[in-house]
């Protein structure tokens, strides 16, 4: 029995490991979503911009890889950002 839990232990470690690096590329992809948004000058761009970035938002925290709050206040803090443009 206990080879079958090495192999299980082994698997898990390689499922966490691709876990990780996904979750990772998400996360930073999002970041630099966030931050070409807050860059762009232009109004209609950035409109355009938002929806795709507040989708990537709502993606990471439905997968809880950032918290449902830190989306929350960031889809807020760039919606504000593009209507005061």
């Amino acid at each position: 029995a206990s080879d079958m839990y090495k192999r299980q232990a082994l698997k898990r470690i390689r499922s966490n490991e691709a876990k990780r690096l996904r979750n990772k590329y998400q996360h930073k992809t999002t970041r630099n979503a966030v931050r070409v948004l807050r860059a762009t000058e232009d109004k209609a761009a950035a409109e355009a911009l938002l929806p795709s970035v507040l989708a990537m938002l709502d993606k990471l925290a439905k997968n809880n890889i950032i918290h449902q709050n830190k989306a929350g206040n960031l889809k807020s803090k760039l919606t504000k950002h593009v209507a005061a443009m």
